[in-house]
């Protein structure tokens, strides 16, 4: 079997197809959590932190070298852990919201009925001797 016969083979089984349109919804998903929370909430807990900015914070090594003439020499080189810990709240944030929205869409969801489980055989055999003893 050649290569391009078997990747004809890959590309041609479902599951190639179900991970490629489950990656673009998701994508577009994640677009939509993350216009929220940077829309909607981020701003919520600016207002209630008084305005911080997490992102801007940082730890600097060297300041930036200014020249006579006032423009910079050497750029200022810092440890930017505040954009660190901003990703972590936007990475928290976006998950909780993908947590309720999946709740929500589980508690949509009906359940499916289940099939009664078939009588083991050896019972139904035991059925029909318990019958036949009986006339």
């Amino acid at each position: 079997m050649g290569m391009i016969s078997e990747f004809k083979e890959f590309i041609a089984k479902g599951n190639v197809l179900d991970l490629a349109v489950g990656v673009v919804i998701g994508a577009a998903f994640g677009k939509i959590v993350s216009g929220l929370v940077d829309g909607i909430i981020m701003p919520i807990i600016s207002m209630l932190t008084g305005g911080v900015d997490v992102s801007g914070w940082k730890h600097v090594i060297n300041p930036a070298q200014i020249g006579a003439d006032g423009k910079e020499i050497a750029a200022e080189v810092a440890i930017k852990y505040g954009d660190f810990i901003q990703s972590i709240i936007n990475f928290l944030i976006v998950a909780f919201v993908i947590f309720l929205v999946v709740k929500a869409y589980n508690r949509m969801r009906k359940p499916a009925a289940e099939a009664p489980a078939a009588t083991p055989e050896d019972v139904l055999l035991l059925r029909e001797i318990r019958d036949s003893l009986k006339k």
